[in-house]
């Protein structure tokens, strides 16, 4: 495939990017040069090797989930400019 001027700004349209007029012949020899490395690599025998999913083989090893008091309530509100017993009070940010 070799990919022309109409295909880069179409590209650029999708990516939603502006490109300037006098980027498109660099960036059409640039994708021109992608494309070739990605031809030389179709030509390696990948025959019986397995698709790679994860970097490595290890399984995840899952604790359960277990709630914990860590601090306490009036500990955990020292710190806050405005609160209540069990609440802080923050400004509201979202308008309807």
């Amino acid at each position: 495939m070799i990919i022309d001027k109409n295909t880069v700004y179409k590209v650029a349209d999708l990516a939603r990017i502006e490109i300037a007029a006098n980027e498109v012949d660099t960036l059409t020899n640039e994708m021109n040069k992608i494309l070739t490395f990605m031809e030389k690599l179709n030509e390696l025998d990948t025959e019986g090797v397995q698709p790679l999913v994860y970097m490595n083989e290890e399984v995840n090893v899952w604790r359960e989930d277990v709630v914990k008091q860590e601090i306490s309530v009036t500990d955990g509100l020292k710190n806050a400019a405005l609160h209540n017993e069990q609440f802080f009070f923050v400004p509201k940010i979202i308008e309807k």
